[in-house]
């Protein structure tokens, strides 16, 4: 089975400061991979760097048998590798409708009743059909990201990567847009996912990977890296959530 993203050795500094100290791992098609660590521990600029918001110093990120540090086309890329973010990142002048439209238009250059036949039906999938005329800064902070969700979608996505989906979140709307997620991968969607989640993480993924200080201290099942962690480093790390 061949690797849908191939991560190999990445760097990243920023300034004087390495983030990324040589990380590699793999994702197949259908993984879920959490990536959990401490804050700082450069679990947010790795996904950064697979959806070239940061360009790695060195190293290889192959995603579909290509290396896309070399890509032309950044935009078809990242329609094609999809990412939510943890502050929405939505357009405050336009509907719910409209943000998922746009992009289908720009880049996938959908006609208008296209884009809207696709967008409709992911509203719907994570259940916002009744606010598509509604604006964006009507909606509360679970709404917003369940649509952030489904815009992200409407491209067709074979990938979809998420930066703390939740941690922006008053903590009764966490729950609505996790919902959102385990729907999304009990149908097979390859996603990425930095999380603090830890019940979440051990419930949905088959893949862990634990970072800390810009290197991955360890990867492995949910049940290998939760219930019996070999790094004291993850024990450390998983005691504070097992409390």
């Amino acid at each position: 089975m061949k690797e849908l993203i191939k991560i190999n050795d990445v760097h990243k500094k920023f300034d004087h400061l390495e983030v990324l100290k040589g990380v590699s791992f793999d994702v197949y098609k259908n993984d879920v991979v959490c990536l959990i660590g401490a804050s700082g521990s450069g679990k947010s600029t790795l996904l950064r760097c697979i959806n070239l918001l940061e360009i790695p110093d060195s190293g290889e990120i192959i995603v579909d048998g290509q290396n896309i540090l070399h890509t032309k086309d950044i935009n078809n890329y990242r329609a094609k590798v999809g990412m939510v973010f943890q502050q929405f990142n939505l357009f405050n002048n336009m509907s719910v409708l409209k943000n998922c439209m746009i992009a289908q238009q720009k880049v996938l250059k959908r006609n208008a009743s296209e884009a809207q036949e696709k967008a409709l039906y992911f509203l719907k999938k994570v259940g916002m059909e009744n606010f598509i005329h509604a604006n964006v800064t009507t909606l509360s902070g679970g709404q917003k990201q369940r649509v952030a969700i489904a815009r992200a979608l409407c491209m067709d996505p074979e990938i979809l990567l998420f930066d703390e989906p939740t941690s922006a979140l008053d903590p009764e709307m966490v729950g609505e847009v996790l919902d959102v997620m385990k729907n999304l991968a009990l149908e097979g969607l390859t996603m990425v996912i930095v999380t603090h989640e830890m019940s979440f993480a051990k419930e949905v993924s088959n893949k862990v990977v634990f970072m800390a200080n810009g290197i991955i201290e360890e990867q492995g099942n949910p049940t290998q890296i939760f219930e019996n962690p070999q790094s004291e480093k993850t024990k450390s790390f998983l005691s504070r959530f097992n409390r």
